[in-house]
């Protein structure tokens, strides 16, 4: 699931909201109960708070999904998003060093793509970004937006415009896709001091992002990914991005798993969200996810740094030739 997106801005700040009601509609949002949202979090195996906690900046982010097609800006006309700098990370449990030195820039409006062999640290500098109590940051910098990431904790982060979506989603049983989805939509609604929407006016939001996915609208009425095939999962993944509305969205092999036609709508639905002012970092091992979404940049990550940057010529070297073609090793 999107861990430091719907699922942690849904648990952190909708509990207590008096905008859900009981009602025997399918469409109609309720509140889970004290135990429900206890038992979601059990199967989230992930806490919600971040170890390196300093003072809070909040950045504002805007909500509305979008629906327009990339534009191309040249770097002079466009803002930094993301920013990291000289980052180190370890494990926490273990200390043992993942990330050493990772350096990377991320405009506004731009696609970037990061590859490498399996253990290279891809999926942890995916995991550091939003937070995951796994890991603790040791040196480096991260600014999202103006703003010091690091200072901010993994609901925090959601907030401010971050989306991950993981390689494998987990089940939420008990919780529908609708209720899930409308307590994380007015939870960032409620911190921007905009007014939430009820369950008639969610419903009128959320329609017409399901043709945008290729989902039919009994998967909203479904519990959160509970018998989804993988496909489904990942469609789902993306529903979550194009409701919140995220300016940075973290894709960790959003491919795998997934056949031809799949693959598609999911490209589709990521291609259909991209603007000007939001950007996209995915994770992925295979060319053909790149033919479908075109990137600004291709990154190749080994022992735990970017050791190489360059467009989609990188990819096509390492399908035919493998990593051995540009190891620094």
């Amino acid at each position: 699931m999107a861990y430091c997106s719907a699922f942690t801005t849904a648990m952190s700040m909708a509990y207590g909201s008096s905008s859900f009601t009981t009602s025997t509609s399918p469409l109609v949002p309720y509140l889970p109960s004290k135990s429900t949202l206890s038992m979601m979090t059990t199967f989230s195996h992930l806490p919600l708070r971040f170890n390196r906690r300093r003072s809070v900046r909040i950045a504002t982010a805007s909500l509305s999904a979008v629906n327009s097609p990339s534009t191309s800006f040249s770097d002079s006309q466009k803002s930094v998003l993301l920013e990291v700098k000289d980052l180190t990370a370890v494990i926490a449990e273990t200390k043992q060093e993942i990330l050493k030195g990772v350096n990377l820039v991320v405009y506004e409006g731009e696609v970037h793509a990061i590859m490498g062999k399996n253990g290279s640290g891809k999926s942890t500098f995916a995991k550091v970004l939003v937070g995951h109590p796994d890991y603790e940051v040791t040196g480096g910098s991260i600014v999202f937006k103006g703003s010091d990431l690091l200072e901010m904790e993994p609901e925090e982060r959601s907030l401010a415009g971050l989306f991950m979506s993981f390689q494998s989603p987990v089940e939420i049983p008990g919780v529908s896709n609708i209720d899930f989805l409308n307590m994380a939509y007015n939870a960032r609604r409620r911190k921007l001091g905009l007014a939430e929407l009820g369950p008639i006016e969610f419903y009128a939001y959320i329609f017409p992002k399901l043709d945008l996915v290729n989902m039919k609208t009994d998967f909203l009425n479904r519990n959160v990914n509970e018998g989804f095939s993988g496909g489904e999962r990942k469609r789902n993944e993306i529903l979550q991005l194009a409701v919140l509305g995220a300016e940075m969205a973290i894709l960790d092999e959003i491919d795998s798993g997934l056949d031809v036609d799949a693959l598609r709508d999911v490209a589709r639905a990521v291609n259909g969200l991209l603007t000007p002012n939001n950007s996209v970092l995915m994770i992925t091992h295979y060319l053909r996810l790149l033919e479908f979404i075109e990137p600004s940049r291709i990154h190749i990550m080994e022992d735990g740094k970017i050791v190489k940057t360059g467009d989609i010529s990188i990819a096509k070297l390492l399908e035919e030739e493998g990593y051995k073609a540009i190891s620094t090793s």
